[in-house]
């Protein structure tokens, strides 16, 4: 079901080097701040918080970090004002992109991205000619720990997933209708799988599958290209 999402990869990989483990903490703490400044400072309270925390915690983020980025939202201690943003794209062949970030200057960070698309035979998308193409889930990741993957399996079935896919051979990516992500939850924790992660995610209804060699180093190259750009979070596509 998942579709091309560049820091659910990334989360999986060994040895992140310092430089782009600063960059990721930079990005983590945009959202924190933003998710405090909207819904509040209670994690127990403002889901999209607790999401977020969660998220930097799979990634090491020291608390102090967290802290420090939960209180620029509050307003209690002064930073630069950031929001949010999704733009629709293409890439080679027609590939549909949904990009994800923060800015704190959106003129600035849509004209860098149509760049990099234009870079990489991509360009931008007019609202709403790509986000049909995709359906919103809730995203759990749970390690499966010393449970079998059959015994992970039907626990992610009992407590309500709509669906799973095993990401490797030990963390199994679990998907609900986003009202559901929370019961679910806490359906996984009362069963012992307590979530490394949860998050919203994109999904696409159908993928398309790139055939040229060209058209798939293309499209990695726009992918690395967008992660490495500071104000984009995730990236999303209906690349099979």
């Amino acid at each position: 079901m998942s579709g091309h999402s560049k820091w659910s990869q990334i989360k999986h990989k060994k040895g992140i080097s310092d430089v782009k483990k600063g960059k990721i903490f930079s990005k983590l703490a945009r959202i924190i701040t933003i998710a405090a400044r909207q819904k509040g400072g209670d994690a127990e309270t403002n889901s999209s918080l607790r999401m977020a925390i969660e998220k930097a915690r799979s990634f090491n983020m020291p608390q102090e970090n967290i802290e420090r980025a939960i209180k620029k939202g509050l307003g209690e201690i002064e930073g630069v004002k950031f929001e949010e943003f999704l733009m629709e794209a293409y890439g080679p062949e027609g590939i549909a992109l949904i990009i994800e970030g923060t800015t704190d200057n959106k003129n600035r960070t849509i004209s860098e991205i149509k760049f990099l698309l234009s870079e990489h035979n991509g360009k931008m998308a007019q609202s709403g000619s790509v986000l049909w193409l995709f359906e919103r889930w809730g995203q759990i990741l749970i390690p499966r720990g010393s449970k079998t993957k059959e015994e992970t399996e039907i626990t992610a079935i009992d407590a309500g997933a709509e669906d799973f896919d095993w990401s490797d051979e030990e963390n199994l990516e679990i998907y609900t209708k986003p009202e559901e992500l929370e019961k679910v939850k806490k359906n996984l924790e009362k069963n012992g799988f307590p979530p490394a992660e949860s998050s919203l995610v994109w999904s696409p209804k159908n993928k398309i599958k790139a055939d040229a060699e060209k058209t798939k180093e293309q499209l990695e190259k726009l992918f690395d290209k967008l992660e490495e750009h500071d104000d984009v979070n995730e990236v999303y596509s209906n690349q099979e």
